[in-house]
């Protein structure tokens, strides 16, 4: 028994060096392990200029086919549990906005084609506002909106 955990921790910490390696000598670059983002919508300052940024448009139109589940009062703005969900044929991108963040962009998610449009995370929020679901179907662009308060703020409040 010893041995064979012996085995796995061997060839584990083999691997890892070799990865450690790899990384020294430029072989494996961060850049094409990390995923790409839309820089302009994750800096913008408005929820509109966030939404244009994304999406290439500023013409929005509310759905009910979308469903915002987060607290209604969150105790600590540091961790907001949210997840955006909907019933929309077609759903290429969920994107998770709060205007009373800094940076309104919190999150985004592009979504293959049979994939179901279901994402979860947590998110940070400086103080009681909308958390605000961009779903991207086809050429439109669909939102819904849920108000969070916060009591204790999670950006620095």
């Amino acid at each position: 028994m010893i041995d064979v955990k012996r085995r796995v921790f061997l060839k584990g910490s083999a691997a890892a060096g070799a990865v450690v390696a790899a990384a020294g000598a430029g072989l494996i670059a961060p850049q094409a392990v990390l995923a790409e983002w839309n820089e302009a919508a994750f800096r913008s300052k408005t929820v509109a200029d966030a939404i244009k940024a994304q999406t290439g448009t500023d013409a929005t139109e509310e759905s009910a086919d979308i469903k915002i589940k987060a607290p209604e009062i969150a105790e600590n703005g540091a961790v907001v549990p949210v997840s955006v969900s909907s019933s929309i044929a077609g759903v290429t991108a969920i994107s998770i906005l709060t205007a009373s963040n800094p940076s309104p962009m919190v999150a985004s998610f592009a979504l293959g084609e049979s994939t179901v449009a279901d994402v979860s995370t947590r998110i940070k929020m400086g103080k009681t506002g909308d958390v605000i679901a961009l779903v991207q179907a086809g050429d439109k662009v669909y939102t819904a909106k849920k108000e969070v308060k916060v009591t204790i703020g999670g950006c620095g409040g």
